[in-house]
């Protein structure tokens, strides 16, 4: 991240508490992008194309369910704001991280057709991370490395 403050895209919402099941639905579809959650019913993310069309699109379907939402673009008010919110961010997803190398340990010790299994699986769980990893942390290329070793040794090369 640079000296500089950003751009941000903000999804400010509000969603009616009944039926829960459409606040859950939202809180995971938010989830999945990797928002950063500024506060009850504020989320940001990195402004782009792409994050600003999928909070768009999760802003229309929380006005069909009966809620309110709206897009805003902004900046952090200080560069040690901005950052702050990449490190929470950045964190996040080195936890995601973490967890797929330990699961990558785990596969190590598995079958050889287990493995094969675990590989596919664990190449997916890296692709879902990447998409919503805006400030990658050392852990992203620790757990792609150790991806990349255990398919080779289920595919039987090292």
């Amino acid at each position: 991240m640079t000296g500089t403050v950003g751009q941000w895209v903000l999804l400010a919402y509000r969603i009616p508490r009944q039926p829960s099941t459409l606040r859950i639905t939202i809180w995971r579809k938010l989830d999945r992008l990797g928002v950063a959650r500024l506060g009850d019913g504020l989320v940001a993310l990195p402004a782009d194309a792409r994050t600003r069309e999928h909070l768009e699109w999760i802003a229309e379907e929380i006005g069909e369910m009966g809620g309110s939402a709206t897009i805003w673009l902004a900046a952090a008010g200080n560069v040690a704001q901005e950052r702050a919110i990449a490190a929470d961010m950045r964190q996040a997803r080195a936890e995601e991280y973490r967890a797929v190398i330990a699961e990558v340990e785990a596969a190590a010790r598995a079958r050889p057709g287990e493995r094969s299994r675990a590989v596919k699986r664990l190449q997916a769980e890296l692709r879902r991370i990447g998409r919503r990893d805006y400030f990658p942390p050392v852990e992203r290329e620790v757990a792609q490395q150790a991806v990349r070793v255990l398919a080779q040794t289920a595919e039987g090369v090292v």
